[in-house]
């Protein structure tokens, strides 16, 4: 999804943002470095597969997964990270790691962690390794309608 794609769905929605850019950067905590927002406020995008069905979990960049919560939330037998070669194809207009938290664009479920819905605003790659999204958490809320759990525990 291209920057503005996802700028002209905000738009459309009356969503108020802020677009952020940055130096090229692969990493959310190193992201967050750079453009001064903590670590509990960007959310990167994480695609783990549950029984081989695709979903994506979002979550503060300053966690990790917990994959055992995830088992145990689905009943699931197998959890785990997505392969790379397995979602490039899903977001054909995204470099590959910098798709935006919006699954219900592409029919994949949305898993926030509980953590983020703390926050005020919620940040996150626009579909490129250079430039953030800044919305409200209750809008992004409202438009995508994540299922939320705790499944994310403090890395740093």
């Amino acid at each position: 999804m291209p920057v503005q794609v996802l700028k002209n769905y905000l738009d459309k929605h009356g969503i108020r943002y802020l677009t952020i850019s940055h130096s090229k950067a692969y990493t959310m905590q190193k992201i967050a470095a750079l453009t001064h927002i903590s670590g509990n406020e960007i959310a990167k995008t994480v695609m783990v597969k549950v029984d081989g069905k695709m979903v994506m979990a979002v979550l503060p960049a300053s966690t990790r997964i917990n994959f055992s919560a995830f088992k145990e939330y689905f009943d699931a037998t197998e959890v785990r990270l997505a392969l790379e070669s397995e979602f490039k194809d899903v977001f054909p207009h995204c470099e590959v790691g910098a798709m935006p938290p919006f699954g219900n664009l592409w029919n994949i479920p949305v898993f926030v962690a509980e953590k983020l819905t703390r926050q005020k605003n919620i940040s996150f790659n626009a579909g490129n390794h250079m430039e953030l999204i800044q919305m409200s958490y209750k809008d992004y809320d409202q438009l995508v309608q994540p299922y939320v759990f705790q499944y994310a525990y403090q890395s740093i």
